[in-house]
């Protein structure tokens, strides 16, 4: 019995651990199907997520804040990343090798936008992207971002230039020559209502012919030095002397078979900006973008020419006691009655990266991006928004918006990269005496040898004759001496 015992419990034993043995074996076949449903089950729930990437450190706290709104509307995650400028469009190629690195969208100049596109970093945008809502951009913005007939970037903000000029100023000297006029009338005995005031919106300067009469009319109020004062070094403040009359690729700045720098028009607007030197004496070595602000800061002079940066120096400078002035933005002037002027801008654009495996969310991103622009990216950035549909308070901002739609938008083409060096020397060259003809043709021979594969020699043109205005010569020094020149001239 007990023998028997024992075999009967060895033998439940047995059973057990058979039992147990392939209880095992289902659950070791059924665990990982099980492993696979949980792991299904938590890619299903992670949130989608995409990385934008950009290089100007003054977007960070706006970028931030806007790419969770975007979250919170959408359920889509967006990394920001500050990246170096230099080489910024190779970084982006490189890390596009990583999907876990790569940029889904990317914030770049226009001028690099054929570079991007021809290396498979851009993308023809797809229709629900606002740059093909008819009243969204102006033309400039459009032009920006089109190569080779399709919109490869979305415009986001723009820098260009504009006149800016001290509007205290303007209302100081109207009045005083409306004072004036007064005492001569009464000592004439006519009545002061037949003489013609002058008010300050009619000392806006519509060309450079006009700074130059002013002077020559108008007495300047105390501490002002200079009529007019800019940075002739930067091809950025120059351009829109010769803009109006140069084509490098077109419209849009992509078309190398449309190429125009050297004509008579181009030749005239480089002498008068010559002649020009006569007039407003400008050391190129001592003076720059910032020593110019700097000096319409302090009330030195009337006139200058500027970038959507002088609005917050200004502001900030009024806040703090250091600007005592009134100032206003107006249109960049012509050169005289005969030569118009047309500056340049840069547009950055928002663009979806070629390799980008998540291209729907990305123009989701950038949609949001673009519109929200219009609302708040001036106020949090100082930067202005390339979309239309935005009315500003600030009549300053309007200045700008209104410069931008009649810019020229900065060319796209790699082999005319190096144009802008070119001009810049070319505008260095004539300003210190050199002749205009000479220096305007052989950038254009180098400009289109360079398209061309083969050198190009330009017909040579005869030069033009060109007048400013009859007007007697005003040296850009103290005001005091400039009346005794006035004086001498006459």
């Amino acid at each position: 019995m007990v023998i028997e015992m024992k075999h009967g419990k060895i033998g439940e034993r047995l059973l057990l651990a058979v039992a147990i043995l392939v209880l095992a074996a289902v659950v070791i076949t059924i665990a990982p199907q099980i492993g696979n449903q949980q792991s299904e089950q938590t890619d299903n729930t992670k949130k989608e997520t995409i990385r934008l990437w950009y290089t100007d450190d003054t977007l960070t706290d706006y970028l931030s804040s806007k790419v969770l709104e975007f979250y919170n509307q959408t359920d889509v995650r967006v990394e920001v990343k500050l990246v170096s400028g230099l080489e910024y469009l190779e970084a982006i190629n490189s890390a596009s090798l990583n999907e876990e690195e790569m940029p889904d969208v990317y914030i770049i100049g226009n001028d690099s936008l054929e570079k991007a596109y021809l290396s498979g970093l851009a993308v023809e945008l797809d229709e629900s992207v606002p740059i093909y809502e008819p009243s969204a951009y102006n033309q400039a913005a459009k032009n920006a971002v089109t190569y080779d007939k399709k919109y490869v970037g979305c415009p986001f903000y723009f820098e260009t230039s504009a006149l800016l000029y001290n509007k205290t100023y303007l209302e100081q000297i109207a009045e005083a020559s409306n004072g004036e006029t007064a005492e001569e009338g009464g000592a004439e005995g006519q009545d002061e209502t037949e003489q013609e005031a002058v008010t300050a919106q009619e000392l806006i300067p519509t060309s450079i012919a006009d700074i130059l009469n002013f002077a020559d009319q108008y007495s300047a109020p105390e501490n002002v030095e200079y009529f007019f004062r800019w940075d002739v070094s930067d091809i950025f403040y120059n351009y829109f002397f010769i803009g109006n009359y140069i084509s490098v690729g077109g419209d849009s700045g992509d078309d190398k078979n449309d190429i125009n720098i050297y004509n008579t028009e181009s030749i005239s607007t480089l002498k008068v900006y010559q002649e020009l030197n006569q007039f407003f004496s400008i050391d190129t070595k001592e003076t720059n973008y910032d020593t110019i602000i700097q000096e319409f800061l302090e009330g030195k002079t009337i006139y200058t020419i500027a970038t959507s940066d002088c609005i917050k120096k200004l502001d900030d400078a009024t806040k703090n006691g250091e600007f005592p002035y009134e100032y206003g933005i107006a249109q960049l002037p012509d050169i005289n009655i005969e030569l118009s002027t047309r500056g340049m801008s840069v547009t950055n654009a928002l663009v979806i990266n070629g390799y980008s495996t998540h291209k729907a969310s990305a123009a989701l991103l950038i949609r949001f991006l673009a519109n929200e622009s219009a609302e708040d990216l001036y106020e949090m950035t100082g930067k202005i928004s390339a979309m239309t549909k935005q009315d500003y308070d600030d009549p300053h901002v309007e200045g700008f918006v209104q410069n931008y739609a009649d810019s020229v938008p900065i060319p796209k083409m790699l082999e005319t990269s190096n144009f802008w060096v070119g001009l810049e020397i070319c505008f260095a060259r004539v300003w210190s005496g050199e002749d205009a003809n000479t220096q305007i043709r052989a950038l254009s021979e180098q400009i289109k040898t360079q398209l061309n594969g083969v050198a190009v020699t330009e017909e040579v043109l005869e030069d033009p004759e060109v007048e400013l205005l009859p007007a007697v010569e005003y040296e850009d020094v103290p005001i005091e001496e400039e009346e005794d020149m006035s004086q001498a001239a006459q």
